[in-house]
């Protein structure tokens, strides 16, 4: 019976790590796209470049 609760324990922390990581990942996802919006508006060339690059990074 310890082995189970054991078990079911180590899933629902893998469970509750993958929601945080999902959550962190989009906040820092929607944080760069705000700020590729802020450097267009600025006409910042380089700091878009920089931004594209680091989106392009996380895949999405």
């Amino acid at each position: 019976m310890d082995n189970m609760k054991v078990a079911y324990e180590t899933m629902l922390g893998l469970a509750a790590e993958m929601v945080l990581d999902e959550a962190l990942r989009k906040y820092r996802t929607e944080s760069i796209y705000k700020a590729i919006d802020e450097a267009l508006a600025q006409g910042d060339a380089g700091k878009f470049k920089q931004l594209t690059d680091e989106l392009k990074s996380f895949g999405s």
